[in-house]
């Protein structure tokens, strides 16, 4: 006798969609602060007054691309999962 199909979706009870909603909550947080340290570093030399200083930060810029990238990815993630998301039975 064969074994049934695994399961496709997973099961929608109140434990699920806690575990779901904290994931995605830490999707956002995370999101959030890596688009919040790519502006920083990008945008920081513009205000800083020392030009040995600004030369340094300027350099790093590459840094605030590859922060600001993946966070605007994360809520990417995130609206895209609460777009997407079951609705309460």
């Amino acid at each position: 006798m064969p074994l049934p199909n695994a399961p496709t979706r997973r099961p929608n009870n109140a434990n699920t969609r806690q575990a779901d909603k904290k994931t995605n909550s830490d999707l956002l947080i995370k999101g959030i602060l890596c688009v919040l340290i790519g502006l920083g570093v990008l945008v920081s030399p513009y205000f800083i007054n020392s030009p040995g200083m600004q030369g340094i930060v300027a350099k790093a810029s590459l840094a605030g691309w590859f922060a600001l990238v993946p966070g605007c990815a994360f809520i990417g993630l995130y609206v895209r999962r609460r777009m997407t998301a079951a609705t309460k039975p």
